[in-house]
């Protein structure tokens, strides 16, 4: 699976991918988006279990495992343009929000703000259908449950 999803994200021209890849394909954006700023670590990997085993209703086991595969997909991937394809097309613009959401939490759980990582949201956010104002606010909401 994992090569044939492999595959499938560097081809060409990709072939529509089945939801368990876009699932996939989610985990390694947030793994991209933590090693953006050239600093990932325990906490980090820590908090992308924490989002997918919420956003997907995994165990932590299942967590885990999805953010492992996900580290060796986002090494080997050629493009974050990939990943946004894959989640667009197995998600609901309404949701598609969330995850800009569980994006920003994980790049804001460190208490600081990286341009490299502010460059790759601003990048994600229209790739995935979400405008500035959107993503903004989804920013916004995130700090204050972080904050609260």
């Amino acid at each position: 699976m994992f090569a044939a999803l492999l595959k499938s994200l560097t081809a060409e021209t990709p072939d529509q991918l089945e939801a368990t890849d876009a699932r996939l394909a989610f985990a390694a954006l947030l793994v991209r988006v933590a090693r953006t700023d050239g600093h990932y670590d325990a906490s980090e990997a820590k908090r992308i279990n924490h989002i997918l085993a919420r956003h997907y209703a995994l165990s932590d086991l299942a967590a885990l495992s999805l953010r492992s595969e996900a580290e060796v997909l986002e090494t080997e991937a050629p493009d974050t343009v990939r990943f946004t394809r894959a989640i667009k097309d197995h998600t609901a613009h309404e949701d598609r929000t969330r995850v800009i959401e569980d994006i920003w939490e994980l790049a804001l759980a460190d208490g600081s703000r990286s341009d490299d990582e502010d460059s790759l949201i601003r990048m994600v956010a229209p790739l995935l259908g979400i405008n500035d104002r959107d993503s903004a606010l989804a920013r916004q909401r995130v700090i204050e449950r972080l904050n609260g």
